[in-house]
């Protein structure tokens, strides 16, 4: 999973949040609130506060940009020495608003790539960095700080520096995707690179007073250590975990990493002090079959290392999802059974290896999927120890797992065993996440797995008796009943629960969902609140004047930044305030929409020309206005044009490649090409689509099982988004227009991806709910068709109460979701595409044929 969503989830413990307000982020720096000198000016953005001085020197656009970092007990002596520094000189520059936001982006799971930063200064050319880097790094040497591993580092202290924008500027990647850019000598815009690396853009020569900076940068190497890396295993914001070899012996090990004043815990610990606990702790466990022999404890410059004995074998939640037949239509009795005997003996050996532990007085305390190695010979070793403790101490782990956490009431060996108690059920049903948003499913899960698999319902009971034991109030299990007599009812449940959660009050989002609303907006129909309208409404589940005015004020004066996309911005709250029934609001959104580059954008459907075109010729089949059908059609063609002028021979999605499937890929691209064929007749659009659809299906592989499903590299993916459903949902829409025997072919394989009893998220975009809505779409009665109604009684596996209704955890299953791509608003959109008297469908994804356009071009124009 995505670091990014243990970040978001610490500022509140139901919805993912950001650290943008004193309620998310605590207390602001009591600098934040001084009086500032005349001439000055503050300003909040995002999690920053900014200053700039009247008649200060103007800063350009880019260029060497200077950060400080510092360790939380250093912050406030770091935003004193700035502030001194840089008010009396008229320099312009910004710091994270509290302690709170910084020990976010200091924990073990925040973003490498800006991990430390808590103060940007904006040099107005390369003489004044040199400048203050000088006189301010003499100021705060010796401060202790982290690295920051995207930049320059200035001396021992706290002062780094790389090249980059220094105000917020967007283009579009190679890949076709919106990211910050900087300029190149001739006008080009290029990303603005914020890897954990230091990089210099090829035109960019290194100024003279950084020599010696980037000469020490390199100086710490391995050459020396008895030790050779040979490949990373896992990178955290702590350090790296790498695979290696002993030279004296050729041994395979483990190097372990740990960066001092980083990766910290919920107890402030950081990676070094962690690194060193492990050692300590695995050397006292020496001896125990399961726990790693430890064989080494070192200095590499700053950093801390362990060397330990390197486990064969898989992680047990990648050898679940390699035996498990819960994700396969065609599974067995004899597999199902087969797998039952494998993970109770799994759970068996598991529990031994704790015992023996606890025996040496230790509590373990994460236990987790993630830390259990299964060998080839079914031998069970366990990981990461770094949060091990004594059982005398009593201490809670600082870091841990959300589906195998304690509740606070426990500790010590409780905790453990309570862990234990999750694995008992996680090895069957590995959505474990949502049992710390509500215990109670603990019981509704293991009636679940009695139903599927054949294991004694004791094994599940003594797992459940911890987790939820009889004491817990006993409350009804979700249904979603097929028939359409139930459907107001279970509406209601899923509208009540969206509802509960809006926060008009704020300005960057209405309905809590995904992290990706922080970087795209509060807006679109994927993670904003136009989606999440939209499903009200289409649904039947009412019309809310107080949230629609929330859209649309804030559509018709957008923020700087805002995305202009269907899925992603603006033209996702054109679609939804005219279905809204507000027509003349949505045209207005899309005349900002059209006033601005958006031809430069890239192809995609999600955010770029393939979304915007869709939109503006349904707009215009619904106003009959021309210049929106120009606009639209003028989409269509740079989208084939786009097609036509890159290879298609990728057979791998993502990475390095280009994505596939529905909103990243080709296949989004196709459904405009077959809208503009509908609308026009030309046939070179048709064959364009047929050519898009191709490069994805080159993408797909098909598994053993004989289903379809997009080929990653690392995993394969049948999802509605960028896996093959949504190929899938195009390639039916093609064939609504013209027959082609590939197609067909390879539709058949990709309905056995979508009927499967299991998806481990319910979401629209990557869960049940979108392979619900792409079963009904193909259906001719969908209320009797069993491949409808087996996903449909499955959305009740991921609900859960809230609000006096039902919502649903958005991805990674860690906090709840309300919009559309990822949360409650897209299941009850998918539900009601199913149950609702007036079938709701995807926005502008219908696959059936629109009627050719009236022949007049003057219609309606304006």
């Amino acid at each position: 999973m995505d670091d990014r969503y243990e970040a978001f989830s610490m500022a509140d413990p139901l919805f993912y949040d950001a650290m943008h307000s004193e309620q998310t982020a605590g207390a602001s720096f009591a600098l934040a609130s001084r009086e500032l000198p005349e001439g000055w000016h503050r300003y909040e953005q995002d999690d920053w506060f900014v200053f700039h001085a009247d008649g200060a020197r103007p800063t350009p656009a880019q260029g060497w940009k200077i950060h400080a970092s510092a360790a939380v007990e250093s912050a406030e002596k770091v935003l004193e020495g700035v502030w001194e520094y840089c008010m009396p000189r008229g320099i312009g520059f910004k710091f994270l608003r509290s302690s709170g936001a910084l020990a976010a982006r200091v924990s073990k799971y925040a973003p490498r790539g800006y991990s430390g930063k808590l103060v940007t200064i904006y040099p107005a050319d390369d003489a004044q960095c040199e400048e203050i880097l000088s006189e301010l790094g003499a100021v705060l040497d010796g401060t202790p700080n982290p690295y920051i591993l995207s930049d320059l580092r200035w001396g021992e202290g706290p002062l780094f520096v790389r090249y980059g924008a220094f105000t917020n500027r967007y283009g579009v990647d190679d890949k076709g995707e919106v990211v910050p850019v900087i300029e190149k000598p001739d006008g080009t815009l290029v990303p603005d690179r914020r890897d954990p690396v230091f990089y210099i853009p090829e035109w960019v020569t290194l100024p003279d007073f950084l020599a010696p900076a980037f000469a020490a940068r390199g100086a710490v190497t391995v050459a020396d250590l008895p030790y050779t890396i040979e490949s990373v295993l896992h990178f955290s914001n702590g350090g790296g975990i790498y695979s290696g070899r002993d030279t004296r012996t050729g041994e395979r090990v483990v190097l372990k990493e740990g960066r001092p004043h980083a990766g910290l815990d919920s107890a402030g610990h950081d990676a070094v002090r962690r690194v060193e606990h492990e050692h300590a702790i695995l050397t006292r466990l020496a001896g125990i079959p399961g726990v790693p022999k430890v064989h080494d404890l070192f200095w590499l410059g700053e950093h801390r290392f362990m060397v330990m004995e390197h486990v064969e074998g898989d992680v047990l939640s990648r050898a679940i999802v390699l035996k498990y037949p819960l994700i396969d239509a065609t599974a067995t009795d004899a597999e199902y059974l087969g797998f039952t005997e494998w993970a109770t003996s799994v759970h068996a050996k598991v529990s031994a290896t704790i015992e023996a532990i606890h025996e040496r007085g230790i509590v373990y305390g994460d236990l987790h999927l993630f830390n259990i190695m299964v060998g080839e010979d079914g031998a069970v070793s366990l990981l990461d120890f770094e949060v091990a403790s004594t059982v005398e101490s009593g201490t809670r782990a600082g870091l841990g797992n959300q589906g195998f956490a304690a509740p606070r009431s426990m500790s010590g060996l409780e905790a453990d065993r309570y862990a234990l108690a999750c694995l008992r059920l996680a090895l069957f049903l590995p959505m474990t996440n949502l049992l710390w948003l509500h215990r109670p499913k603990a019981r509704h899960f293991a009636e679940i797995i009695t139903e599927h698999f054949p294991v004694d319902p004791a094994f599940l009971d003594a797992g459940v008796a911890v987790i939820a034991p009889p004491s817990a109030p006993a409350e009804e299990t979700p249904v979603f009943d097929t028939d359409p007599a139930a459907w107001p009812r279970l509406r209601d449940q899923l509208a009540k629960g969206v509802l509960a959660s809006a926060t008009p009050e704020r300005d960057d989002r209405l309905f809590p969902g995904d992290v990706q609303q922080f970087a795209v907006g509060g807006l679109g129909l994927a993670y904003g609140a136009a989606g999440v309208l939209y499903a009200l409404a289409a649904t039947g589940a009412g019309r809310f004047p107080e949230h629609e005015e929330w859209l649309r004020s804030r559509a018709l004066n957008p923020p700087g930044g805002t995305r202009p996309g269907l899925y992603d911005g603006l033209h996702g709250a054109a679609f939804a305030l005219e279905r809204l029934g507000r027509r003349q609001d949505a045209l207005d959104v899309v005349d900002i929409c059209l006033r601005e580059d958006w031809e430069s954008l890239g192809p995609d459907l999600s955010g770029g020309l393939a979304g915007i075109g869709l939109n503006l010729l349904d707009l215009a089949d619904r106003t009959g206005e021309s210049a929106l059908a120009e606009a639209g059609m003028k989409a269509a063609a740079l989208v084939a044009a786009h097609a036509d002028s890159h290879d298609a021979e990728a057979t791998i999605s993502g990475g390095s490649q280009p994505w596939a499937g529905l909103m990243r890929g080709r296949s989004g691209q196709a459904m405009l090409l077959l809208r503009a064929f509908d609308r026009s007749g030309d046939r070179g659009l048709l064959d364009a689509a047929a050519r898009a659809l191709r490069a994805d299906l080159a993408c797909c592989m098909e598994r053993p099982n004989g289903s379809l499903e997009v080929n990653e590299g690392w995993r394969t993916m049948p999802y509605l988004d960028v896996g093959s459903v949504g190929v899938g949902l195009v390639l039916d829409a093609y064939l609504a227009r013209e027959a082609d025997e590939e197609f067909t072919t390879a539709l058949a394989k990709i309905d056995l991806a979508a009927s499967s009893a299991m998806y481990i998220l319910p979401g629209l975009f990557s869960g049940r709910a979108g392979i619900l809505a792409y079963l009904t779409a193909r259906s001719a009665a969908p209320l009797t068709d069993e491949r409808v109604l087996l996903q449909l009684r499955g959305l009740p596996w991921h609900a859960l109460p809230y609000g006096g209704g039902l919502a649903y955890p958005g991805t990674g299953l860690m906090r709840l979701s309300m919009d559309l791509a990822t949360g409650t608003a897209g299941i009850l959109l998918a539900a009601g595409s199913v149950l609702h008297g007036e079938p709701a469908g995807l926005p502008l994804l219908d696959p059936r044929p629109v009627p050719r356009a009236p022949a007049s071009p003057d219609a309606g124009s304006r």
